[in-house]
């Protein structure tokens, strides 16, 4: 089964579940027309440094220092396909970097405490509060008013978990010992995600 079918899944699984007017509001916001301005394959990307879920920082440069970082942008523990996408990474991706002397990091806007699945990862989990990292790659986006309220109807609230009403496009980039993005792949559509075999052969490729 691919990462797509699994997804698929649970957003079938929400359509029953859900009530139907907020499911019909989340489902409307995931496919508006339009990409974000999202960084390019050729930008170089700035260093950070961004705190685990037990505060300890880790930086890009901390990342990139044996060879190329794949970061994976989600939206948050909360969030169901975020935490299969990342589950998925951990098995399929994780094992086979190795290989090419590169790392894996999850990057979300949630507060440091919150910002672990519910599975432990075998690689960083880290705290973009505030999304300065992801708005410098043009992830970042303001969720609109509907949304905001049918998020809230279903208990979760943006403004307690990451301290704004802000989220990120799921993505992945993939940057190199330069810090140059190499490989950038962006998901307006939170349903959708980047394949294992593609992240793979993008950090193989290079």
């Amino acid at each position: 089964m691919t990462l797509q079918n699994a997804l698929t899944g649970i957003n079938d699984h929400a359509r029953g579940a859900l009530p139907p007017e907020i499911f019909a509001i989340l489902d409307a916001d995931r496919r508006r027309a339009g990409n974000p301005d999202s960084a390019q394959v050729g930008a170089r990307i700035e260093n950070f440094e961004l705190p685990g879920a037990d505060g300890a920082p880790t930086s890009l440069g901390e990342l990139i220092a044996a060879g190329p970082a794949v970061l994976v942008f989600y939206r948050g523990q909360w969030c169901p396909y975020c935490n299969l996408t990342l589950r998925t990474y951990q098995q399929e991706v994780h094992p086979e970097l190795g290989k090419y002397g590169a790392t894996l990091a999850a990057i979300s806007p949630q507060r440091p405490d919150g910002s672990v699945p519910v599975e432990d990862l075998a690689f960083p989990v880290l705290s973009d509060v505030g999304s300065t990292v992801a708005r410098g790659l043009g992830l970042s986006y303001p969720v609109s008013q509907p949304v905001r309220e049918a998020m809230e109807a279903l208990g979760t609230d943006l403004e307690k978990v990451n301290g704004t009403w802000e989220l990120v496009h799921p993505a992945v980039v993939v940057v190199d010992q330069d810090r140059v993005l190499r490989f950038v792949d962006v998901h307006p559509d939170f349903v959708t995600r980047t394949e294992p075999a593609e992240i793979l052969e993008a950090v193989k490729s290079l």
